[in-house]
Protein backbone atom coordinates (compact mmCIF):
# COMPACT_ATOMS: atom_id res chain seq x y z
CA UNK A 1 0.00 0.00 0.00
CA UNK A 2 1.24 3.56 -0.62
CA UNK A 3 2.83 5.68 2.09
CA UNK A 4 0.29 7.06 4.48
CA UNK A 5 -2.11 4.19 3.78
CA UNK A 6 -3.81 2.23 6.54
CA UNK A 7 -1.81 -0.64 7.98
CA UNK A 8 -4.13 -3.24 9.49
CA UNK A 9 -1.89 -3.49 12.56
CA UNK A 10 -2.86 0.06 13.48
CA UNK A 11 -6.46 -1.03 13.92
CA UNK A 12 -5.47 -3.11 16.94
CA UNK A 13 -5.17 0.12 18.93
CA UNK A 14 -8.68 1.45 18.24
CA UNK A 15 -12.15 0.55 19.43
CA UNK A 16 -14.43 -1.28 16.99
CA UNK A 17 -11.88 -1.75 14.19
CA UNK A 18 -14.63 -3.26 11.99
CA UNK A 19 -15.77 0.33 11.45
CA UNK A 20 -12.78 0.77 9.13
CA UNK A 21 -12.05 -2.60 7.52
CA UNK A 22 -14.72 -2.81 4.82
CA UNK A 23 -15.13 -6.19 3.14
CA UNK A 24 -18.66 -6.71 4.44
CA UNK A 25 -21.17 -9.06 2.82
CA UNK A 26 -22.66 -7.42 -0.32
CA UNK A 27 -20.09 -4.60 -0.37
CA UNK A 28 -18.87 -3.78 -3.88
CA UNK A 29 -15.20 -3.42 -4.82
CA UNK A 30 -14.44 -2.39 -8.37
CA UNK A 31 -10.80 -2.62 -9.53
CA UNK A 32 -9.07 0.47 -10.87
CA UNK A 33 -9.95 0.93 -14.50
CA UNK A 34 -12.47 -1.79 -15.36
CA UNK A 35 -14.52 0.67 -17.38
CA UNK A 36 -15.09 3.00 -14.42
CA UNK A 37 -15.22 6.65 -15.49
CA UNK A 38 -16.57 8.21 -12.28
CA UNK A 39 -15.72 7.48 -8.65
CA UNK A 40 -18.17 8.56 -5.97
CA UNK A 41 -17.50 8.62 -2.22
CA UNK A 42 -20.65 8.66 -0.07
CA UNK A 43 -19.66 10.26 3.23
CA UNK A 44 -21.75 10.12 6.38
CA UNK A 45 -20.62 12.63 9.04
CA UNK A 46 -21.09 10.31 12.00
CA UNK A 47 -19.91 6.88 13.10
CA UNK A 48 -20.16 3.77 10.96
CA UNK A 49 -22.96 2.35 13.13
CA UNK A 50 -25.11 5.44 12.59
CA UNK A 51 -24.33 5.89 8.91
CA UNK A 52 -24.84 2.26 7.98
CA UNK A 53 -28.38 2.49 9.36
CA UNK A 54 -29.28 5.29 6.98
CA UNK A 55 -31.59 4.12 4.21
CA UNK A 56 -30.64 6.88 1.77
CA UNK A 57 -27.00 5.81 1.80
CA UNK A 58 -28.02 2.21 1.08
CA UNK A 59 -30.16 3.27 -1.87
CA UNK A 60 -27.52 5.44 -3.52
CA UNK A 61 -24.70 2.98 -2.87
CA UNK A 62 -26.48 0.14 -4.67
CA UNK A 63 -27.97 2.37 -7.35
CA UNK A 64 -24.60 3.78 -8.38
CA UNK A 65 -22.70 0.50 -8.16
CA UNK A 66 -25.25 -1.10 -10.47
CA UNK A 67 -23.75 1.15 -13.15
CA UNK A 68 -20.64 -0.39 -14.73
CA UNK A 69 -19.12 3.06 -15.31
CA UNK A 70 -19.36 4.12 -11.65
CA UNK A 71 -17.52 2.97 -8.54
CA UNK A 72 -19.31 4.06 -5.38
CA UNK A 73 -17.63 3.68 -1.99
CA UNK A 74 -18.35 4.70 1.61
CA UNK A 75 -16.59 6.82 4.24
CA UNK A 76 -17.65 7.66 7.78
CA UNK A 77 -16.42 9.99 10.50
CA UNK A 78 -13.63 8.20 12.35
CA UNK A 79 -14.01 8.04 16.11
CA UNK A 80 -11.56 10.01 18.23
CA UNK A 81 -9.09 7.17 18.68
CA UNK A 82 -9.02 6.37 14.97
CA UNK A 83 -8.65 10.04 14.03
CA UNK A 84 -5.56 10.26 16.22
CA UNK A 85 -4.08 7.18 14.55
CA UNK A 86 -4.77 8.70 11.14
CA UNK A 87 -3.30 12.11 11.94
CA UNK A 88 -0.27 10.64 13.72
CA UNK A 89 0.50 8.38 10.75
CA UNK A 90 -0.40 10.74 7.92
CA UNK A 91 -3.36 8.59 6.82
CA UNK A 92 -5.95 10.63 4.90
CA UNK A 93 -9.67 9.94 5.11
CA UNK A 94 -10.18 6.82 3.03
CA UNK A 95 -13.09 4.94 1.47
CA UNK A 96 -13.82 1.49 2.89
CA UNK A 97 -13.93 -0.49 -0.33
CA UNK A 98 -10.59 0.41 -1.95
CA UNK A 99 -8.95 2.17 1.02
CA UNK A 100 -8.22 4.91 -1.51
CA UNK A 101 -8.05 8.55 -0.33
CA UNK A 102 -11.39 10.32 -0.53
CA UNK A 103 -9.69 13.34 -2.11
CA UNK A 104 -8.99 11.24 -5.24
CA UNK A 105 -12.67 10.68 -6.00
CA UNK A 106 -14.59 12.68 -8.60
CA UNK A 107 -17.62 13.30 -6.37
CA UNK A 108 -17.76 13.44 -2.58
CA UNK A 109 -21.32 13.43 -1.31
CA UNK A 110 -22.28 14.18 2.29
CA UNK A 111 -25.54 13.13 3.92
CA UNK A 112 -26.92 16.12 5.85
CA UNK A 113 -29.22 14.49 8.40
CA UNK A 114 -28.90 16.81 11.42
CA UNK A 115 -27.47 20.21 12.19
CA UNK A 116 -25.15 19.03 14.94
CA UNK A 117 -23.09 17.06 12.42
CA UNK A 118 -21.77 20.16 10.64
CA UNK A 119 -18.38 20.25 12.36
CA UNK A 120 -17.87 16.57 11.49
CA UNK A 121 -18.18 17.53 7.81
CA UNK A 122 -15.34 20.01 8.15
CA UNK A 123 -13.27 17.49 10.08
CA UNK A 124 -13.74 14.87 7.37
CA UNK A 125 -12.81 17.33 4.61
CA UNK A 126 -9.70 18.29 6.56
CA UNK A 127 -8.75 14.65 7.14
CA UNK A 128 -9.22 14.06 3.42
CA UNK A 129 -6.91 16.93 2.50
CA UNK A 130 -9.69 18.74 0.63
CA UNK A 131 -9.91 22.54 1.04
CA UNK A 132 -12.75 23.34 3.44
CA UNK A 133 -14.04 26.39 1.56
CA UNK A 134 -15.33 25.97 -1.99
CA UNK A 135 -13.58 29.18 -3.07
CA UNK A 136 -10.23 27.54 -2.36
CA UNK A 137 -10.82 24.43 -4.47
CA UNK A 138 -9.33 23.87 -7.91
CA UNK A 139 -10.18 21.66 -10.84
CA UNK A 140 -8.23 18.79 -9.31
CA UNK A 141 -10.46 18.66 -6.23
CA UNK A 142 -13.61 16.53 -6.14
CA UNK A 143 -17.05 18.10 -6.42
CA UNK A 144 -18.46 18.36 -2.87
CA UNK A 145 -22.22 17.74 -2.78
CA UNK A 146 -24.66 17.75 0.14
CA UNK A 147 -28.12 16.24 0.32
CA UNK A 148 -30.71 15.24 2.89
CA UNK A 149 -33.09 17.06 5.26
CA UNK A 150 -30.63 19.82 6.21
CA UNK A 151 -30.15 20.67 2.54
CA UNK A 152 -33.58 22.28 2.71
CA UNK A 153 -31.78 25.18 4.35
CA UNK A 154 -28.28 24.86 2.90
CA UNK A 155 -27.17 28.43 3.59
CA UNK A 156 -25.15 27.84 6.80
CA UNK A 157 -23.05 25.34 4.83
CA UNK A 158 -23.04 27.16 1.49
CA UNK A 159 -19.42 28.33 1.78
CA UNK A 160 -18.20 24.74 2.19
CA UNK A 161 -20.18 22.94 -0.54
CA UNK A 162 -19.99 23.18 -4.30
CA UNK A 163 -23.63 22.21 -4.65
CA UNK A 164 -26.61 20.66 -2.90
CA UNK A 165 -29.30 18.27 -4.05
CA UNK A 166 -32.67 19.50 -2.79
CA UNK A 167 -35.01 16.54 -2.64
CA UNK A 168 -34.88 12.88 -3.67
CA UNK A 169 -31.86 11.29 -5.27
CA UNK A 170 -32.88 8.13 -7.12
CA UNK A 171 -33.22 9.97 -10.44
CA UNK A 172 -31.21 13.14 -9.75
CA UNK A 173 -27.95 11.54 -8.59
CA UNK A 174 -27.43 9.58 -11.84
CA UNK A 175 -27.95 12.86 -13.73
CA UNK A 176 -25.33 14.52 -11.54
CA UNK A 177 -22.91 11.68 -12.25
CA UNK A 178 -23.59 11.95 -15.99
CA UNK A 179 -22.84 15.68 -15.86
CA UNK A 180 -19.53 15.07 -14.06
CA UNK A 181 -18.52 12.35 -16.54
CA UNK A 182 -19.38 14.68 -19.41
CA UNK A 183 -17.45 17.52 -17.79
CA UNK A 184 -14.38 15.32 -17.37
CA UNK A 185 -14.59 14.22 -20.96
CA UNK A 186 -14.79 17.81 -22.20
CA UNK A 187 -12.21 18.99 -19.64
CA UNK A 188 -14.54 21.70 -18.36
CA UNK A 189 -13.28 24.35 -15.97
CA UNK A 190 -14.68 23.98 -12.47
CA UNK A 191 -17.10 26.89 -12.79
CA UNK A 192 -18.40 25.57 -16.11
CA UNK A 193 -18.96 22.16 -14.54
CA UNK A 194 -20.88 23.77 -11.68
CA UNK A 195 -23.03 25.65 -14.20
CA UNK A 196 -23.91 22.37 -15.88
CA UNK A 197 -24.86 20.91 -12.49
CA UNK A 198 -27.01 23.96 -11.73
CA UNK A 199 -29.08 23.14 -14.82
CA UNK A 200 -30.25 19.86 -13.24
CA UNK A 201 -33.61 20.11 -11.50
CA UNK A 202 -33.14 20.02 -7.74
CA UNK A 203 -29.48 21.05 -7.76
CA UNK A 204 -28.52 24.26 -5.95
CA UNK A 205 -25.11 25.79 -6.64
CA UNK A 206 -24.33 28.51 -4.05
CA UNK A 207 -21.97 30.27 -6.47
CA UNK A 208 -24.91 30.86 -8.82
CA UNK A 209 -27.89 31.57 -6.55
CA UNK A 210 -31.39 31.32 -7.90
CA UNK A 211 -34.65 29.49 -7.27
CA UNK A 212 -34.48 25.69 -7.04
CA UNK A 213 -37.34 23.24 -7.32
CA UNK A 214 -37.39 20.21 -5.02
CA UNK A 215 -36.66 16.98 -6.85
CA UNK A 216 -39.39 14.35 -6.50
CA UNK A 217 -39.57 10.75 -7.69
CA UNK A 218 -43.01 10.59 -9.23
CA UNK A 219 -43.19 6.82 -9.87
CA UNK A 220 -42.47 5.57 -6.37
CA UNK A 221 -43.84 2.10 -7.09
CA UNK A 222 -41.04 1.40 -9.57
CA UNK A 223 -38.36 3.57 -8.01
CA UNK A 224 -35.00 1.90 -7.49
CA UNK A 225 -34.64 -0.01 -4.23
CA UNK A 226 -31.61 -2.02 -3.05
CA UNK A 227 -32.16 -5.74 -2.56
CA UNK A 228 -28.52 -6.57 -1.69
CA UNK A 229 -27.66 -4.05 1.05
CA UNK A 230 -24.29 -4.24 2.75
CA UNK A 231 -24.43 -6.39 5.92
CA UNK A 232 -22.11 -4.93 8.60
CA UNK A 233 -19.83 -7.05 10.77
CA UNK A 234 -20.87 -5.10 13.86
CA UNK A 235 -24.23 -4.11 15.28
CA UNK A 236 -25.65 -0.90 13.87
CA UNK A 237 -28.45 1.36 15.07
CA UNK A 238 -30.98 -0.24 12.73
CA UNK A 239 -29.75 -3.80 12.31
CA UNK A 240 -32.57 -5.20 10.21
CA UNK A 241 -34.21 -5.34 6.79
CA UNK A 242 -35.69 -1.97 5.92
CA UNK A 243 -38.47 -1.77 3.34
CA UNK A 244 -39.67 1.74 2.54
CA UNK A 245 -43.39 1.32 1.94
CA UNK A 246 -44.39 4.95 1.32
CA UNK A 247 -43.16 8.52 1.30
CA UNK A 248 -44.91 11.58 2.62
CA UNK A 249 -47.43 12.03 5.41
CA UNK A 250 -50.97 13.37 5.19
CA UNK A 251 -50.86 14.66 8.78
CA UNK A 252 -49.14 17.98 8.05
CA UNK A 253 -48.44 18.75 11.70
CA UNK A 254 -47.53 22.41 12.01
CA UNK A 255 -44.11 21.74 13.55
CA UNK A 256 -43.08 18.81 11.31
CA UNK A 257 -40.48 19.42 8.62
CA UNK A 258 -40.56 15.84 7.39
CA UNK A 259 -44.10 16.24 6.08
CA UNK A 260 -42.93 19.10 3.89
CA UNK A 261 -39.68 17.70 2.56
CA UNK A 262 -40.76 14.09 1.95
CA UNK A 263 -44.15 14.83 0.38
CA UNK A 264 -46.30 14.25 -1.54
CA UNK A 265 -47.79 10.94 -0.41
CA UNK A 266 -46.69 8.03 -2.60
CA UNK A 267 -47.07 4.30 -1.99
CA UNK A 268 -45.51 1.01 -2.97
CA UNK A 269 -47.99 -1.76 -3.62
CA UNK A 270 -48.33 -4.66 -1.21
CA UNK A 271 -47.03 -7.07 -3.83
CA UNK A 272 -43.89 -5.03 -4.48
CA UNK A 273 -43.23 -4.60 -0.75
CA UNK A 274 -43.51 -8.33 -0.06
CA UNK A 275 -41.28 -9.16 -3.04
CA UNK A 276 -38.62 -6.68 -1.84
CA UNK A 277 -38.71 -8.10 1.69
CA UNK A 278 -38.26 -11.65 0.38
CA UNK A 279 -35.34 -10.66 -1.87
CA UNK A 280 -33.54 -8.72 0.83
CA UNK A 281 -34.02 -11.58 3.29
CA UNK A 282 -32.45 -14.05 0.85
CA UNK A 283 -29.49 -11.71 0.35
CA UNK A 284 -28.90 -10.81 4.00
CA UNK A 285 -30.43 -13.29 6.44
CA UNK A 286 -31.67 -10.64 8.87
CA UNK A 287 -34.24 -11.78 11.43
CA UNK A 288 -36.39 -8.65 11.41
CA UNK A 289 -38.26 -6.74 8.70
CA UNK A 290 -39.06 -3.10 9.40
CA UNK A 291 -41.68 -1.20 7.41
CA UNK A 292 -40.22 2.26 6.93
CA UNK A 293 -42.24 5.45 6.47
CA UNK A 294 -43.36 8.55 8.31
CA UNK A 295 -46.81 7.11 8.95
CA UNK A 296 -47.16 3.47 7.90
CA UNK A 297 -50.79 3.35 9.00
CA UNK A 298 -51.70 5.72 6.20
CA UNK A 299 -50.76 3.11 3.58
CA UNK A 300 -54.04 1.98 2.00
CA UNK A 301 -52.92 -1.68 2.08
CA UNK A 302 -51.17 -1.65 5.47
CA UNK A 303 -53.10 -4.53 7.01
CA UNK A 304 -52.68 -6.68 3.90
CA UNK A 305 -48.95 -5.96 4.04
CA UNK A 306 -48.68 -6.86 7.72
CA UNK A 307 -50.74 -10.02 7.37
CA UNK A 308 -48.81 -11.21 4.31
CA UNK A 309 -45.38 -10.50 5.78
CA UNK A 310 -46.23 -12.02 9.15
CA UNK A 311 -47.45 -15.18 7.42
CA UNK A 312 -44.51 -15.36 5.04
CA UNK A 313 -41.84 -15.03 7.71
CA UNK A 314 -43.43 -16.66 10.76
CA UNK A 315 -41.89 -20.08 10.17
CA UNK A 316 -38.48 -18.52 9.56
CA UNK A 317 -38.40 -16.82 12.99
CA UNK A 318 -38.35 -13.40 11.33
CA UNK A 319 -40.32 -10.68 13.07
CA UNK A 320 -42.09 -7.78 11.38
CA UNK A 321 -41.97 -4.35 12.97
CA UNK A 322 -44.14 -1.38 12.08
CA UNK A 323 -43.13 1.62 14.16
CA UNK A 324 -45.42 4.20 12.57
CA UNK A 325 -48.92 2.74 12.62
CA UNK A 326 -51.92 4.91 13.36
CA UNK A 327 -53.41 4.38 16.78
CA UNK A 328 -56.83 3.72 15.25
CA UNK A 329 -55.48 0.94 13.03
CA UNK A 330 -53.50 -0.67 15.82
CA UNK A 331 -56.53 -0.72 18.08
CA UNK A 332 -58.82 -2.40 15.58
CA UNK A 333 -56.33 -5.03 14.42
CA UNK A 334 -54.12 -5.60 17.46
CA UNK A 335 -55.54 -8.98 18.55
CA UNK A 336 -54.96 -10.48 15.09
CA UNK A 337 -51.78 -9.07 13.60
CA UNK A 338 -49.80 -7.72 16.53
CA UNK A 339 -49.85 -10.62 18.99
CA UNK A 340 -47.49 -12.94 17.10
CA UNK A 341 -43.74 -12.84 16.73
CA UNK A 342 -41.11 -11.27 18.97
CA UNK A 343 -42.30 -8.44 21.20
CA UNK A 344 -39.87 -5.57 21.73
CA UNK A 345 -42.00 -2.56 22.57
CA UNK A 346 -44.42 -0.06 21.12
CA UNK A 347 -43.82 3.64 20.60
CA UNK A 348 -46.47 6.34 20.33
CA UNK A 349 -45.94 10.02 19.64
CA UNK A 350 -48.86 12.01 21.07
CA UNK A 351 -46.52 15.08 21.04
CA UNK A 352 -48.82 17.01 23.41
CA UNK A 353 -51.27 16.25 26.19
CA UNK A 354 -54.12 18.75 25.88
CA UNK A 355 -56.87 19.25 23.34
CA UNK A 356 -55.80 22.88 23.03
CA UNK A 357 -52.28 21.95 21.96
CA UNK A 358 -53.53 19.21 19.65
CA UNK A 359 -55.47 21.85 17.74
CA UNK A 360 -52.49 24.24 17.70
CA UNK A 361 -50.11 21.68 16.21
CA UNK A 362 -52.80 20.18 13.95
CA UNK A 363 -52.38 16.65 15.29
CA UNK A 364 -55.62 14.99 16.30
CA UNK A 365 -54.61 11.96 18.34
CA UNK A 366 -57.68 10.00 19.54
CA UNK A 367 -56.79 9.63 23.22
CA UNK A 368 -59.30 6.90 23.97
CA UNK A 369 -58.01 4.87 21.02
CA UNK A 370 -54.45 5.39 22.27
CA UNK A 371 -55.41 4.07 25.70
CA UNK A 372 -57.19 1.08 24.17
CA UNK A 373 -54.12 0.31 22.08
CA UNK A 374 -51.91 0.46 25.17
CA UNK A 375 -54.34 -1.91 26.88
CA UNK A 376 -54.04 -4.40 24.03
CA UNK A 377 -50.25 -4.14 24.22
CA UNK A 378 -50.20 -4.87 27.95
CA UNK A 379 -52.77 -7.63 27.53
CA UNK A 380 -50.63 -9.33 24.89
CA UNK A 381 -47.50 -9.08 27.06
CA UNK A 382 -45.60 -6.41 25.18
CA UNK A 383 -42.77 -5.51 27.58
CA UNK A 384 -42.89 -1.73 27.37
CA UNK A 385 -44.58 1.30 25.92
CA UNK A 386 -42.71 4.48 25.06
CA UNK A 387 -44.24 7.91 24.52
CA UNK A 388 -42.82 10.93 22.72
CA UNK A 389 -43.83 14.45 23.70
CA UNK A 390 -42.63 17.94 22.84
CA UNK A 391 -42.52 21.07 25.00
CA UNK A 392 -41.99 24.71 24.11
CA UNK A 393 -44.58 24.84 21.34
CA UNK A 394 -46.37 28.12 20.64
CA UNK A 395 -49.04 29.08 23.22
CA UNK A 396 -48.09 26.30 25.64
CA UNK A 397 -48.60 26.97 29.36
CA UNK A 398 -48.41 24.98 32.58
CA UNK A 399 -51.90 23.56 32.18
CA UNK A 400 -50.69 21.89 29.00
CA UNK A 401 -47.75 20.40 30.89
CA UNK A 402 -50.23 19.08 33.46
CA UNK A 403 -52.16 17.44 30.63
CA UNK A 404 -48.94 15.92 29.24
CA UNK A 405 -48.13 14.26 32.56
CA UNK A 406 -51.78 13.32 32.99
CA UNK A 407 -51.88 11.49 29.66
CA UNK A 408 -48.72 9.55 30.52
CA UNK A 409 -50.30 8.59 33.86
CA UNK A 410 -53.47 7.44 32.12
CA UNK A 411 -51.47 5.20 29.79
CA UNK A 412 -49.62 3.74 32.78
CA UNK A 413 -52.87 3.14 34.67
CA UNK A 414 -54.42 1.27 31.73
CA UNK A 415 -52.41 -1.77 32.73
CA UNK A 416 -54.47 -2.12 35.92
CA UNK A 417 -57.17 -3.61 33.71
CA UNK A 418 -54.75 -6.44 32.90
CA UNK A 419 -53.03 -7.34 36.17
CA UNK A 420 -54.01 -4.74 38.75
CA UNK A 421 -50.87 -2.63 38.70
CA UNK A 422 -49.66 0.40 36.73
CA UNK A 423 -47.12 0.00 33.96
CA UNK A 424 -43.60 1.34 33.75
CA UNK A 425 -43.69 3.97 30.99
CA UNK A 426 -40.69 5.61 29.34
CA UNK A 427 -41.41 9.13 28.13
CA UNK A 428 -39.02 11.12 25.93
CA UNK A 429 -39.59 14.88 25.87
CA UNK A 430 -37.96 17.03 23.21
CA UNK A 431 -37.89 20.81 22.91
CA UNK A 432 -39.62 22.50 19.99
CA UNK A 433 -37.12 23.68 17.38
CA UNK A 434 -38.57 25.84 14.58
CA UNK A 435 -37.70 24.26 11.25
CA UNK A 436 -37.72 25.58 7.67
CA UNK A 437 -40.72 24.90 5.43
CA UNK A 438 -43.13 24.41 8.35
CA UNK A 439 -46.03 26.55 9.51
CA UNK A 440 -44.02 27.27 12.67
CA UNK A 441 -40.83 28.29 10.86
CA UNK A 442 -41.07 31.88 12.15
CA UNK A 443 -41.92 31.00 15.74
CA UNK A 444 -39.29 31.48 18.47
CA UNK A 445 -37.75 28.73 20.52
CA UNK A 446 -38.22 29.04 24.29
CA UNK A 447 -35.25 30.29 26.32
CA UNK A 448 -32.96 27.98 28.31
CA UNK A 449 -34.19 28.96 31.72
CA UNK A 450 -37.80 28.45 30.67
CA UNK A 451 -37.02 25.09 29.05
CA UNK A 452 -35.31 23.92 32.24
CA UNK A 453 -38.22 25.21 34.36
CA UNK A 454 -40.73 23.26 32.30
CA UNK A 455 -38.61 20.13 32.57
CA UNK A 456 -38.43 20.50 36.36
CA UNK A 457 -42.18 21.13 36.48
CA UNK A 458 -42.89 17.89 34.62
CA UNK A 459 -40.55 15.89 36.85
CA UNK A 460 -42.26 17.26 39.95
CA UNK A 461 -45.73 16.49 38.61
CA UNK A 462 -44.67 12.91 37.83
CA UNK A 463 -43.15 12.28 41.24
CA UNK A 464 -44.40 9.05 42.80
CA UNK A 465 -45.49 7.49 39.48
CA UNK A 466 -43.94 4.68 37.47
CA UNK A 467 -43.21 7.05 34.61
CA UNK A 468 -39.60 7.68 33.67
CA UNK A 469 -39.08 11.00 31.88
CA UNK A 470 -36.01 11.75 29.79
CA UNK A 471 -35.45 15.21 28.33
CA UNK A 472 -33.55 16.43 25.32
CA UNK A 473 -30.66 18.73 26.15
CA UNK A 474 -31.73 22.37 26.00
CA UNK A 475 -28.29 23.62 24.94
CA UNK A 476 -28.05 21.14 22.07
CA UNK A 477 -31.58 22.05 20.94
CA UNK A 478 -30.58 25.72 21.00
CA UNK A 479 -27.63 25.13 18.65
CA UNK A 480 -29.85 23.03 16.41
CA UNK A 481 -32.31 25.94 16.20
CA UNK A 482 -29.56 28.42 15.32
CA UNK A 483 -28.49 26.42 12.28
CA UNK A 484 -31.98 25.25 11.31
CA UNK A 485 -32.91 28.90 10.61
CA UNK A 486 -29.41 30.12 9.76
CA UNK A 487 -27.88 31.98 6.85
CA UNK A 488 -24.43 32.16 5.25
CA UNK A 489 -23.05 34.32 8.03
CA UNK A 490 -22.94 31.19 10.19
CA UNK A 491 -20.20 29.52 8.15
CA UNK A 492 -17.61 31.49 10.10
CA UNK A 493 -19.00 30.20 13.40
CA UNK A 494 -18.97 26.59 12.16
CA UNK A 495 -15.37 26.97 11.05
CA UNK A 496 -14.37 28.59 14.33
CA UNK A 497 -16.09 25.91 16.42
CA UNK A 498 -14.31 23.21 14.45
CA UNK A 499 -10.95 24.93 14.92
CA UNK A 500 -11.70 25.05 18.64
CA UNK A 501 -12.15 21.28 18.63
CA UNK A 502 -15.88 20.78 18.04
CA UNK A 503 -16.88 17.44 16.53
CA UNK A 504 -19.47 14.77 17.26
CA UNK A 505 -21.66 17.54 18.66
CA UNK A 506 -24.74 15.32 18.47
CA UNK A 507 -23.13 13.07 21.10
CA UNK A 508 -23.89 14.61 24.48
CA UNK A 509 -20.59 13.60 26.01
CA UNK A 510 -18.69 15.48 23.30
CA UNK A 511 -20.93 18.54 23.03
CA UNK A 512 -19.42 21.72 24.53
CA UNK A 513 -21.87 24.62 24.65
CA UNK A 514 -19.26 27.12 25.82
CA UNK A 515 -17.14 26.30 22.79
CA UNK A 516 -20.04 27.18 20.53
CA UNK A 517 -20.69 30.46 22.33
CA UNK A 518 -17.02 31.34 21.88
CA UNK A 519 -17.26 30.46 18.19
CA UNK A 520 -20.27 32.74 17.73
CA UNK A 521 -18.32 35.49 19.46
CA UNK A 522 -15.37 34.88 17.11
CA UNK A 523 -17.70 35.37 14.14
CA UNK A 524 -19.44 38.43 15.70
CA UNK A 525 -22.78 36.60 15.65
CA UNK A 526 -25.67 36.85 18.09
CA UNK A 527 -27.10 33.30 18.10
CA UNK A 528 -30.27 34.45 19.90
CA UNK A 529 -31.28 36.33 16.77
CA UNK A 530 -31.55 33.00 14.95
CA UNK A 531 -33.10 30.77 17.62
CA UNK A 532 -35.11 32.94 20.01
CA UNK A 533 -36.41 35.72 17.79
CA UNK A 534 -39.96 35.79 16.46
CA UNK A 535 -39.72 36.39 12.72
CA UNK A 536 -41.89 39.06 11.16
CA UNK A 537 -44.64 38.19 8.70
CA UNK A 538 -42.86 39.94 5.85
CA UNK A 539 -39.36 38.74 6.73
CA UNK A 540 -37.77 36.74 3.95
CA UNK A 541 -36.34 33.48 5.25
CA UNK A 542 -32.93 32.26 3.98
CA UNK A 543 -34.46 29.18 2.33
CA UNK A 544 -37.26 30.88 0.40
CA UNK A 545 -35.51 30.25 -2.92
CA UNK A 546 -36.44 26.57 -2.55
CA UNK A 547 -39.72 25.61 -4.21
CA UNK A 548 -41.40 22.59 -2.61
CA UNK A 549 -44.12 22.44 -5.36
Amino acid sequence: MPAGALDDSLLLSVSKPARYTGGEWNSVVKPAGAGVTCRVALCFPDTYEVGMSHLGLKILYSLLNDRPDVACERAFAPWHDMEKVMRDNGIPLFALESKGPVRDFDIVGFSLQYELSYTNILNMLDLAGIPLFRKDRSGTDPVIIGGGPCAFNPEPLADFFDCFLIGEGEEAVPEIVDAVIDGKGRKLERNDLLRSLAAIEGVYVPAFPGSVRKRIVEDFENAYYPVKPVVPYIETVHDRIQVEIMRGCRRACNFCQACAIYGPNRFRSAGRIIKLAEEIYRNTGYDEVSLVSLSSGDHPQIMEIITSLTGAFKERAVSVSFPSLRVEEMTSRFPVELTSGRHTGLTFAPEVGSDKMRKIINKNIPVEALKECAYQAFKNKWPNVKLYFMIGLPQEDDSDLDALVGLAKEISEVRRRVDGRPADINVSVSIFVPKPHTRFEKEPMIRFDEALRRQRYIREKARGTRIKFSFHDAEMSYIEAVFARGDRALSGAIHSAWKRGAKFDSWREHFDFRRWLDAFNDASIDPDSYSLRQRGLEEKMPWKFIELR
